[in-house]
């Protein structure tokens, strides 16, 4: 019985042998290529180990879809106090760094690692993109001191979404390596707050990309989606092949060129040039409250009105109305107002109620026309009977009855 079960085993470890011999002929180690024998780059070595750099420049008369490059070197530093609402001090462009991160996940934490920082910076020849990248992961030492040592020469952090992602995550990575955060010390502008209020009645998304069709007009070609590229560098770090961080690297370069050549649409709109360069009724309509909500009534006048002249969806053309008499009024200019009000009373929309409300209390205040304030609140019950307009009614039933005084 033992001898039998002793010449199955042996059996048995034959064909385990045989097929173990099987697959290690199938399964032959791809050859595996260095960074630097793919990419145009080079490995940098400083006190805390190598990384690996790689540069691409785009000479000034090139463009990034509608927005030449020479736009960035000609950008006034003085636009930033506009877009931030004089939180930013002035700031000469060559002392911006726009930057973009691809990670090993999507979600944040501690456990997500950049293993990808592009910067860009603006030259008087040109646009400048340097990609930062660790080759494996016990090589994050020496690129975040590499990043560092590059962004202490600069003032100014431009990001898209970067103050919800990019930053504080390399802030985390900076801290598990117990190196100070050399992000603290630039003032930072995250472009995605600005471009949310220019173009989110327009357009369904503002996502980077979007805007670089929508906007810029750039149609991508073999882009890696940026769902991807975590799958991809955890490929190139299981197989060694670098081809396949080629569409990762492109992928970068194309975001922070997109970044910079909208910062080069977006401040010029903020800077107080009323709305340069927009054409669609709804971004001006955008950027009109955001100069409302900045203390600019007279610019924000302006934007209103040429919003309406380029033409608004009904919802957007209502809303824009009633926030100009809304304007109007705190100026003190009440005839204007009231015009607007009689419109937007006089037709099916959001706003009627209001207008005939406001319309009531200028007729009772204003004018003392009992009667048509009267007729007013009337009007407003019909459209919706809240206990303050009835109120107001029986206040003015009683004030149409009462004798005029001698």
């Amino acid at each position: 019985m033992t001898s039998g079960l002793q010449s199955q085993l042996g059996v048995l470890r034959r064909r385990i042998t045989r097929i173990d011999h099987k697959y290690r002929r199938d399964l032959v180690s791809p050859v595996r290529y260095q960074a630097e024998t793919i990419l145009p780059g080079r490995e940098i070595e400083n006190e805390q180990g190598r990384y690996f750099l790689s540069e691409k420049f785009f000479p000034h008369h090139r463009s990034h879809g509608s927005v030449e490059l020479s736009r960035l070197a000609e950008l006034p530093g003085s636009l930033l106090e506009g877009i931030s609402g004089g939180e930013l001090a002035p700031c000469d462009p060559r002392r911006w760094v726009f930057l973009d991160t691809e990670t090993t996940g999507l979600s944040g934490g501690a456990g997500t690692c950049a293993f990808l920082v592009g910067v860009g910076t603006i030259e008087d020849s040109g646009f400048r993109v340097r990609l930062f990248f660790m080759r494996d992961f016990n090589e994050e030492p020496a690129m975040l001191a590499g990043l560092a040592d590059f962004l202490a020469g600069y003032e100014l952090l431009v990001t898209y979404n970067g103050k919800a992602y990019d930053a504080p995550l390399l802030e985390t990575r900076y801290r598990l390596a117990r190196r100070p955060p050399p992000l603290h010390r630039l003032a930072h502008l995250d472009l995605l707050f600005a471009a949310r209020r220019l173009w989110r009645l327009r357009l369904e998304s503002c996502r980077l990309i979007a805007l670089e069709n929508q906007i810029l007009g750039v149609e991508r070609e073999g882009d890696l989606p940026g769902e991807m590229i975590p799958y991809y560098y955890f490929e190139y770090l299981r197989t060694g092949q670098a081809f396949r961080l080629v569409p990762l690297f492109h992928h970068n370069v194309m975001d922070i060129l997109s970044l910079a050549a909208l910062a080069a649409v977006i401040l010029p709109a903020f800077g107080g040039h009323a709305g340069a360069g927009l054409r669609h009724g709804q971004d001006l309509l955008g950027l009109a409250r955001w100069l409302a909500a900045h203390q600019n009534p007279e610019e924000a006048l302006d934007l209103y009105r040429r919003a309406v002249d380029r033409g608004l969806p009904d919802a957007n053309l209502f809303a824009a109305l009633w926030e100009t008499a809304r304007i109007e009024k705190k100026l003190g200019r009440r005839d204007r107002a009231v015009a607007i009000w009689c419109d937007l009373a006089a037709s099916k929309n959001p706003f009627r109620r209001h207008a005939l409300q406001e319309l009531a209390k200028y007729y009772e205040h204003a004018e003392r026309n009992y009667p048509m304030a009267l007729e007013m609140t009337t009007a407003a019950l019909r459209l919706e009977p809240l206990p303050d307009l009835e109120r107001r009614r029986l206040r003015l039933e009683r004030k149409r009855a009462a004798p005029p005084l001698l």
